[in-house]
């Protein structure tokens, strides 16, 4: 969310998230695939507890409300600060409160050094616009994991865009079509218009390059997981959803293509999970 030479969150990008929309999202439209199928990925390579996680970027709490209740140390770290003024009236009920919040910047972690199990970068890289500032976050999470930890980095897929706004009709929009046309060039989406449901500014990878960018901060067994994959695109999700038999077709469909190299980028949101090294 960050630029090069302040902490500050840009101001299009905090007076988006500080509609409040976040804290529901997930309850919303397709977000129940999103969400469901994230934690399915997490349970499958997190490591088991008791474990300490930071979940950085993690919003009003959702999946670090999750984590808690299933055993974790969970440390949920935001730049937004309604983000974790939400988050801390859910801990004032929660029967499974958090260890920590507070308001960070990924790329300076207040984290010891080799400290975390795991980290949950489930938003703040499609926010960083910049391949640089990337690349810092990401090394930020390889400093403070404990060898053999793991990270689960996710970015916005470069055809996100496309893909909706074929979906939903927004692509009859010329605003939104000019939009589809920006990220397909060089991935760097901006929405200068007031329709909130064109997002806001970010950067959306091709699959690969989240893939890379992972590497490259030093992460081993790296693997790239299609989130949503094409289970977002169907016109009658609620109707699966709500099917208890149909919403497990779907998901095990999902499951079984989440690897598939030529459907990946379909997807609207890309998983890559990397494990610091073990010392040897």
């Amino acid at each position: 969310m960050l630029d090069d030479s302040s902490s500050e969150v840009p101001d299009e990008i905090l007076s988006f998230y500080k509609q409040g929309r976040e804290e529901k999202r997930l309850e919303q439209s397709n977000g129940p695939l999103e969400l469901a199928r994230t934690q399915d990925i997490i349970q499958r390579f997190i490591v088991p507890t008791p474990a300490r996680v930071l979940d950085v970027g993690g919003g009003a709490g959702i999946y670090a409300f999750w984590l808690a209740q299933l055993g974790y140390e969970v440390h949920l770290i935001d730049a937004t600060p309604l983000h974790i003024e939400q988050a801390n009236a859910t801990q004032a009920h929660s029967p499974h409160p958090l260890a920590s919040t507070q308001v960070g910047d990924a790329r300076h972690l207040n984290q010891a050094d080799n400290s975390a199990d795991a980290v949950l970068f489930l938003g703040p890289l499609y926010h960083l616009t910049e391949a640089a500032d990337r690349q810092l976050a990401l090394q930020e999470a390889y400093r403070v994991l404990k060898p053999g930890g793991i990270i689960f980095a996710v970015g916005i897929s470069r055809f996100a865009s496309l893909l909706d706004g074929l979906r939903q009709n927004f692509a009859s929009d010329p605003h939104f079509a000019s939009l589809i046309d920006a990220d397909l060039i060089d991935g760097q989406h901006r929405n200068p218009t007031d329709q909130r449901g064109y997002f806001t500014t970010a950067y959306f990878h091709y699959p690969l390059d989240l893939e890379n960018e992972v590497k490259a901060a030093g992460f081993a067994e790296v693997n790239l997981l299609a989130i949503e994959g094409v289970g977002w695109l169907t016109t009658y999700f609620d109707g699966f959803w709500a099917d208890s038999d149909k919403r497990q077709h779907l998901l095990e469909w999902v499951r079984k293509l989440e690897t598939e190299p030529t459907l990946i980028g379909a997807s609207s949101h890309l998983m890559a999970t990397g494990r610091k090294p073990s010392i040897v």
